[in-house]
């Protein structure tokens, strides 16, 4: 599975830990410097929708201040399906229910240790089907 992962200024010591943790493709930003977190959202989330069209299985990571803007600009995006969770069980219901590709998180809302949790249960929980099927197909 690819694991793409980008964040603003807001989320970048919290990004650049998470690489030493997890295997995952640094999308940016690459600094403390001040981005758009709109441009680094749309990157990470037009690699996932590139590996969906390659049948190729991937999720998204995204770290902003809040989490709330990477995901408002995430889900502007067709077939994005993006999350935001500030807990581990959110993070496993979203996968079983929502079938969530993207995954946003708060740098200044979650602690390190919380978002390591967060990724990891979202990385390893698998979507149900059946009757959340249906209605994933109704988005």
């Amino acid at each position: 599975m690819n694991i793409y992962i980008g964040c603003d200024h807001s989320g970048f010591e919290y990004k650049q830990k998470l690489l030493d943790i997890f295997s995952m493709e640094d999308c940016g930003c690459f600094s403390l410097d001040s981005v758009d977190y709109p441009d680094i959202s749309k990157l990470v989330c037009e690699k996932v929708n590139s590996d969906l069209g390659n049948n190729i299985k991937s999720v998204g990571i995204l770290i902003c201040g809040t989490g709330i803007g990477m995901c408002m600009a995430a889900n502007k995006i067709q077939n994005i399906r993006c999350a935001l969770v500030y807990e581990p069980e959110c993070a496993i219901l979203t996968r079983q229910h929502n079938d969530a590709n993207v995954l946003a998180l708060g740098a200044r809302i979650s602690s390190l240790a919380q978002i390591k949790l967060i990724i990891d249960m979202f990385l390893k929980t698998e979507f149900e089907g059946g009757r959340h099927q249906k209605r994933i197909d109704k988005i």
